[in-house]
């Protein structure tokens, strides 16, 4: 686990222990960090001012990929291997599951500005939006998506999702019409997405071992780096968490 310097600069070690072959993160406004520690099935959270690790109290995860929080501080958990997303309360009280139906290894979460839910529902190449008013879920309308995996809000609120399958990313514009491809340029089963406090949109370039930064002016470049291996979760700081 890797954290790279606003400001450039040679990427430091988290201090964290123990992790298998971690996949989503989610950073808290505090700075705390939660990651989906895949090969252990669990959840770890890493304490931005310091301090141990700990797990997340949560029960019979199998296989969790994508990670979100709300603005109450919930966490939600695509549990990928049980079909299912859970979500686990602030205040204690226990892991619930999200009423949802047919996922099928589900993978990418995202929450827009009113807490509505969405879900890369990975096997069944689609997205579903499960509303924060308890209404019944919707397939988000897309075209010939193939395996999608990270989901990530813009600025605008335009959903983007990592097309992984197709190896791109395509943009849904929030106020409807078509699906567009983001410019980028050669790559191969792109995973985790993010959004820095300017708009640039990051890429988890996953079969390429590499992360890519499209700037919200055009272009794109490769993040500097090395050693990087399948990265699949990416996580930014705003400018609340004070990094």
């Amino acid at each position: 686990m890797l954290r790279l310097p606003p400001g450039g600069g040679a990427p430091v070690m988290v201090a964290v222990t123990g992790l298998i072959r971690p996949t989503g993160m989610v950073l808290a406004p505090s700075g705390d960090l939660y990651i989906a520690d895949t090969g252990n099935n669990r959840v770890v959270r890493v304490p931005g001012g310091g301090g141990p690790q700990s797990v997340v109290p949560t029960t019979d995860l199998s296989r969790p990929i994508g990670l979100a929080l709300n603005a109450d501080g919930d966490l939600y958990i695509a549990d990928s291997f049980n079909d299912r997303v859970v979500k686990v309360p602030a205040d204690g009280s226990g892991q619930v599951t999200v009423p949802t139906t047919g996922l099928l290894h589900p993978n990418g979460l995202a929450l827009d500005r009113a807490g509505n839910l969405f879900v890369a529902d990975f096997v069944n190449d689609r997205v579903v939006k499960v509303p924060a008013d308890g209404g019944p879920q919707t397939t988000v309308p897309t075209t010939g998506l193939s395996q999608p995996t990270g989901l990530a809000f813009g600025r605008g609120g335009d959903l983007f999702v990592s097309d992984s399958g197709n190896d791109r990313v395509v943009r849904l514009p929030a106020g409807g019409g078509p699906q567009r491809t983001v410019p980028a340029i050669g790559l191969n089963s792109p995973y985790g997405l993010a959004f820095d406090p300017a708009g640039a949109l990051y890429v988890a370039d996953f079969n390429n071992d590499r992360v890519v930064k499209l700037p919200v002016r055009g272009g794109q470049r490769t993040v500097p780096v090395a050693g990087l291996r399948t990265p699949a979760g990416l996580a930014i700081p705003s400018e609340r968490a004070g990094y």
